[in-house]
């Protein structure tokens, strides 16, 4: 059993050298000190010694906080700092302010000072009396006083409970006082009638009880359907925008609740503009369409024709046909090299090798990474390439669409 002594006396062992004061709390308690000294350098010299672990094991009881810190010579010198503890009556006070208040009580909960409590809490500039047994007395602080201070605000910075014991009073003794007043606050507070809904038995709400079968997931639809209409509200949002991302987050919906795969997983930006071009066909654009692939076209730094060629390909196969359509690649000789003989003997004709292309005329099939042949055509005399049909594992059948 902890009693009221020993929660009154803390010894905190060395702290590691180098790191700075992050609470606000902290900066208050260093700034304490150093605001009633005129000497900066001895204050600077004092916080070098901090930051390289000078300060040596640290005790705090009520209105003091004592450590060795090792200095020029090679003994180490005694040095502490005082601060004033509260009489009863302040002690009463304080706990009746951090009871009566949820915020106070929850930030002491999660070692932090209560902004509303500083003032009373925190000492005020010249309230922490140093003392040293160094031989530099003439101006206190000295830098030993100094080194100590900064070491006590980074312990004050993980437990503000350190500041209340230099206060004078424990951790414990402080949290079963404020359990205490807070029951009493909250009697006071509740009200006499009886509550609006009733009680359940413990052995009643315990008890095993058999529950009926779930019902039966309902059918999934066809298809994810049409949003709603949107009014041409000048001070709405964009109709067609809006529109888009209902349809498309209804059509992703649907690819969830039948494959569990999201389609847009791992897609980057233009592989994404791509798949929501594909979901309008270029041949018969509406004007919403239109405005679509512009918008999607200028976001991704794209023309037009960019996107409408690669929406094709996603059309074709998804993201491996758009791989298909802007990644040559140098294929293993197995499979490639079988297909120019199966497309003559299929009477399609000769075809020119380049890469993971071949190529005859208008007509050429791509390997994608895959292993399935894509086909394309293009306008005689030109190298406008489009994608075509249905991709297969065999190029012939590719070829035919």
């Amino acid at each position: 059993m902890i009693t009221a002594r020993d929660d009154r006396r803390r010894t905190f062992e060395t702290l590691p050298a180098g790191a700075e004061t992050a609470s606000w709390w902290g900066r208050a308690w260093v700034s304490a000190l150093e605001d009633a000294s005129a000497d900066a350098a001895r204050l600077a010299r004092g916080r070098a010694y901090a930051a390289e672990g000078h300060v040596d094991a640290v005790t705090v009881t009520p209105g003091r906080i004592v450590a060795y810190v090792r200095g020029s010579r090679a003994r180490p010198y005694r040095t502490e700092l005082a601060l004033p503890a509260f009489t009863d009556a302040e002690w009463r006070g304080l706990l009746e302010d951090v009871a009566a208040d949820p915020a106070a009580l929850a930030a002491l909960l999660e070692r932090e000072v209560p902004q509303s409590l500083a003032d009373e809490i925190l000492p005020a500039a010249g309230e922490l009396a140093p003392r040293c047994s160094c031989p530099d007395v003439a101006r206190p602080p000295c830098k030993h006083a100094a080194a100590l201070c900064h070491r006590a605000a980074r312990l004050l910075d993980e437990d503000p409970f350190v500041l209340l014991l230099l206060r004078g009073r424990g951790e414990r003794e402080l949290l079963d006082e404020l359990a205490r007043r807070n029951a009493a606050h909250a009697a006071r507070e509740r009200p006499d009638t009886a509550p609006d809904f009733p009680g359940v038995p413990a052995r009643q709400a315990l008890a095993r009880a058999v529950l009926p079968p779930l019902p039966a997931p309902l059918p999934v639809p066809a298809a994810a359907g049409l949003p709603p209409a949107y009014p041409a509200d000048p001070a709405a949002p964009d109709p067609l925008a809006l529109d888009q991302l209902a349809s498309d987050a209804a059509a992703r919906a649907l690819a969830l609740l039948t494959s569990g795969e999201d389609p847009i997983a791992g897609l980057g930006l233009w592989q994404d503009a791509v798949r929501l071009a594909s979901a309008h066909p270029t041949a018969g654009l509406t004007g919403a369409a239109r405005t679509l692939y512009r918008d999607l076209a200028r976001a991704t730094g794209r023309t037009t024709t960019d996107l409408a060629r690669a929406a094709a390909a996603w059309r074709q196969g998804g993201p491996a046909a758009l791989a298909a359509l802007e990644e040559p690649w140098d294929p293993p000789a197995g499979p490639f090299d079988r297909a120019r003989p199966a497309l003559l003997g299929a009477a399609q004709g000769p075809f020119r090798p380049d890469r993971n292309r071949l190529t005859a005329g208008t007509r050429q099939l791509r390997l994608g990474r895959d292993g399935l042949w894509y086909a394309y055509e293009s306008r005689p005399g030109t190298e406008d390439w489009w994608p075509t049909g249905r991709p297969a594992t065999d190029p012939v059948s590719a070829l035919r669409g």
